[in-house]
């Protein structure tokens, strides 16, 4: 069977798997580091009160069939040990159906943590990483060549990721339309990062500059991905460079690295490469071959939403059709704000809170709050309760859910809530009150940044949460 495998993207196949096994490396390490406050069985929003009310068949989850923090921890790390020597090259060093069970494994406890981990988890490029995740288990390992099906199928979802964004941008807000969008962008995107100042306070003839080579990259470069060589190689080479450009003006996790790692296999490396090593020039296994095709079929049949979501006026972002998430939808910053606002967290250790007390600030470890402080890079880690934060400044429905847990957390000094955070201002012992403000953040001019040495502006706006004491926590919503 000539035509399954091709030999000569055994290197490509090689630095994805790689890459991709990295990228499972930060998503589980940060599961197992930020779980217990988040979802753990006393977390803001838990697990097993989520289960009790979603069915197995709806969010498929070994945690349906038992959870504790202890099983949560050891599958998290687990799943960080399997990615971390999947990186390392175990996967050919092992027969194939050992390394194909290595690669399932991981996809089955990341997805056993994503259908459980309800808000905290409700981010596009967990659903990319699975999708990603279950394509490679069928990607071979070195002692067989690349099947050329799954190699398609990876373009296939590099192709949806751009050209998705790029459909939800000329659809939603006008600025793309107009090249305007990232006047705006750099300063209130979700997390900014050390370099997100300088892109913001590039002239403005560059951002429009910019917006047009999103367009170029997102709508024309992916159809690309489809033609023959070497033209595919240059379309992913361009897909990698914007990508690379993304990582330096902000933080987001790590969906460009995984946008970056899918586009991989479709380049040719076989200038660099050389002859493809004996093993990879071997047939296929008969069972291999039927179960790539068979997984191939599943996907193009599954490909069917997404696509009518794409063509659609009413296309939706970062959506999963089925509990698995073997194909979904993919889109971002269909809407730019013009406007940062931030919600700052107080405390108080007076028994009478007053406006004018001595209210101290919790510092968070990524998003905005001292404005002395720069940005720092998180990315790919994932900071999932500063990103969080930035969506409850956006309107409070959007915290409803978890902001009073999470209030209720600091006045009782939780230690695992505590570790999410970059700063405690009452080591000793817990406040007596917390309040919330929303404030009008925007980042210093040139001028400012030489007189006051602040990164960061900002006007107080309104109260977001009164001084509340634990007692009131829990049931306690942000206004």
């Amino acid at each position: 069977m000539d035509w399954f495998t091709a030999p000569g993207y055994w290197l490509g196949r090689l630095v994805f798997q790689r890459a991709l096994a990295g990228v499972y490396l930060f998503a589980f390490v940060a599961a197992a580091l930020q779980f217990r406050a988040l979802i753990g069985a006393h977390g803001m929003l838990p697990v097993p009160r989520y289960v009790r009310y979603v069915p197995l068949r709806r969010a498929p989850s070994l945690f349906q069939l038992r959870y504790s923090d202890r099983l949560f921890a050891g599958c998290a790390w687990v799943g960080a040990a399997v990615a971390a020597a999947l990186a390392a090259g175990a996967g050919d060093l092992v027969p194939l159906g050992a390394a194909m069970g290595m690669w399932a494994l991981l996809w089955l406890l990341y997805l056993s943590i994503v259908n459980v981990g309800q808000t905290w988890y409700s981010f596009g490029w967990e659903s990319l990483l699975l999708e990603v995740g279950f394509l490679a288990v069928f990607l071979g390992n070195a002692r067989t060549g690349p099947p050329v099906l799954v190699l398609w199928l990876l373009r296939w979802v590099a192709f949806r990721v751009e050209f998705g964004a790029g459909l939800i941008k000329m659809r939603g807000d006008p600025c793309w339309r107009r090249l305007t969008c990232l006047y705006y962008h750099h300063e209130t995107q979700p997390m900014p990062g050390p370099l997100s100042w300088f892109f913001h306070h590039l002239p403005k003839p560059v951002h429009r500059v910019e917006c047009a080579a999103n367009h170029v990259t997102q709508l024309v470069v992916p159809v690309l991905l489809f033609t023959p060589q070497p033209v595919a190689s240059y379309a992913a080479g361009i897909i990698v460079a914007t990508q690379l450009w993304l990582v330096l003006s902000g933080n987001f996790a790590w969906l460009n690295w995984i946008t970056i790692t899918v586009a991989l296999p479709a380049i040719d490396f076989t200038g660099l490469a050389g002859p493809p090593p004996a093993a990879a020039s071997r047939a296929a296994p008969l069972w291999f071959a039927a179960l790539v095709c068979a997984v191939t079929v599943l996907v193009l049949v599954l490909s069917r939403h997404p696509v009518l979501n794409m063509v659609s006026r009413r296309q939706v972002m970062n959506r999963s059709f089925d509990s698995l998430h073997l194909v979904n939808t993919y889109g971002a910053f269909g809407t730019v704000g013009r406007i940062r606002d931030e919600v700052v967290v107080e405390g108080t250790a007076e028994p009478v809170p007053r406006e004018d007390g001595q209210w101290r600030e919790y510092g968070f470890k990524g998003k905005p709050g001292d404005l002395r402080s720069i940005p720092r890079q998180f990315a790919p880690y994932h900071l999932r309760l500063d990103w969080l934060m930035w969506f409850a400044a956006l309107s409070p429905g959007y915290a409803r859910d978890w902001f009073g847990p999470f209030v209720e957390r600091l006045l009782a000094g939780d230690r695992d809530t505590l570790r999410l955070l970059r700063h405690n201002p009452f080591p000793d012992a817990p406040p007596l009150y917390v309040r919330a403000r929303l404030y009008r953040y925007r980042f210093t001019t040139w001028r400012e940044l030489r007189e006051t040495g602040a990164w960061w502006h900002r006007t107080l706006l309104r109260e977001y949460l009164p001084p509340t004491r634990l007692a009131e926590a829990a049931s306690s919503e942000p206004e």
